[in-house]
């Protein structure tokens, strides 16, 4: 027989699932544009490397998001959802941007461990909990009157 488990906590499980996936991403693109071959397409660009493998990133989350972890919660307009995914992502963003540009121009931090450090692991544990917050009160909240789910059902 299933157990009840509150729906924030099987939420919360699916978005750390499908944030390692778009975690994934967003570090093997920022590495591809900024190191790949010895020197990527953007090595002397940390930032639009940050930028742009954020973006790829956030297409991949909010697919996962929308189809699996917030499915219950989803807008039934997905244009109209992307959109504010996609501003909640770009505020995220400037954590970990802003992570990046204090390590590699303030305190002069400029090898790949460094930056990788700076903006995948620093700005990623700051925006994390943010992005959570913001996109299950804004994002994927149902505004059409639905309010929170209670409890969802769970193996167990």
């Amino acid at each position: 027989m299933p157990r009840r488990v509150p729906g924030i906590t099987v939420e919360a499980r699916r978005y750390l699932l499908v944030g390692v996936v778009a975690l994934a991403v967003d570090v093997v693109l920022f590495n591809l544009l900024r190191f790949a071959g010895g020197e990527g397409p953007l090595a002397e660009y940390p930032l639009a490397s940050k930028v742009l493998s954020s973006g790829g990133a956030t297409v991949v989350a909010w697919f996962g998001n929308r189809h699996w972890t917030f499915h219950h919660r989803r807008r039934q307009a997905p244009t109209g959802e992307l959109v504010l995914f996609c501003l909640v992502a770009g505020l995220s963003l400037t954590i970990a941007v802003g992570c990046l540009g204090i390590s590699h121009y303030v305190l002069g931090l400029r090898s790949p461990l460094a930056d990788n450090i700076s903006a995948n692991v620093v700005g990623l544990v700051l925006s994390t909990g943010f992005r959570f917050w913001a996109y299950r009160r804004f994002v994927f909240n149902r505004a059409e009157g639905a309010g929170d789910p209670v409890a969802v059902s769970a193996p167990g």
